[in-house]
């Protein structure tokens, strides 16, 4: 079993459960078979978690709570892991985008990183009066080579109209912005749609979050204004996958999003 680079249960609540899994498991005597029976999940997928790749999902603690009667150790420690900050957050979300075959993204405030042009990403790294702005609008450019991989993955962004219209790093940086949407909405595997402040109260409007899916798994990431949360516990993906489906059904069709956001760019001059 490979742990994953970087697994530390030192400062990582997510690796503390892994490395207590795997350490009462073999003071059981018990095979990851044997587990993953109690889970009704695989052998493969026990080694995971056990090796920091997956995260424990907090039904499968609870049955392991059961066999084992621990008295709900293993159900408290991942919701206190879920609710808690993990600092190996970032990390990790970059690690599941790269390979990720299905993305979507709701964003309210800034473009979507995917999409971000060098100018515009160093002008909100700026606005928060970071150091290193260099070296953080690098990365951000790094992680647009998922837009460019072969095969390429599927893309669903859903923006607010703020989006689009608040000129970030002025109108220059702006209107090369949304070019650079557009061009991206050219390709067959991106959808771009914007939801128009005119639908007034609308489910999103209370934060920023991604689905990624791979043909295995599936996990989510929330914004938050202190970093962000990635959480593969089918609950809450399932909560956002609804959620993302409602904004859908607000936002305007691809044509009308990108004549908005055409006519939008032309009022950067």
């Amino acid at each position: 079993m490979k742990l994953r680079r970087g697994f530390d249960p030192d400062s990582s609540l997510w690796d503390l459960i892994a490395d207590h899994l795997r350490n009462d498991r073999e003071a059981r005597d018990w095979s990851q078979e044997a587990v993953g029976e109690v889970i009704d999940r695989t052998r493969s997928l026990v080694s995971r978690v056990e090796s920091g790749h997956t995260r424990l999902q907090a039904r499968h603690a609870a049955k392991i709570d059961a066999a084992w009667n621990t008295g709900g150790l293993y159900g408290r420690l991942v919701k206190f892991a879920k609710s808690g900050h993990d600092p190996q957050w970032f990390k990790a979300h970059e690690e599941f985008e790269a390979k990720a075959d299905e993305v979507r993204i709701w964003e309210t405030s800034w473009m979507p990183g995917l999409f971000q042009t060098p100018e515009y990403a160093r002008a909100v790294f700026e606005c928060y009066g970071l150091g290193a702005i260099d070296e953080l609008v690098e990365v951000r450019m790094r992680r647009q080579a998922l837009l460019s991989r072969d095969p390429w993955p599927l893309i669903w962004a859903y923006v607010y109209q703020d989006v689009i219209e608040s000129p970030v790093g002025g109108p220059e940086v702006m209107r090369a912005q949304l070019a650079r949407l557009l061009e991206l909405a050219d390709q067959p595997n991106i959808t771009i749609r914007v939801l128009p402040r005119s639908v007034g109260a609308t489910v999103g409007r209370d934060g920023a979050f991604m689905l990624m899916a791979t043909a295995k798994e599936e996990q989510a990431f929330t914004e938050a204004s202190a970093g962000g949360r990635l959480t593969e516990d089918s609950a809450d993906v399932s909560s956002l996958r609804v959620k993302f489906a409602r904004i859908g059904d607000h936002a305007l069709p691809v044509d009308a999003s990108l004549r908005l956001i055409r006519e939008t760019m032309e009022m950067f001059q």
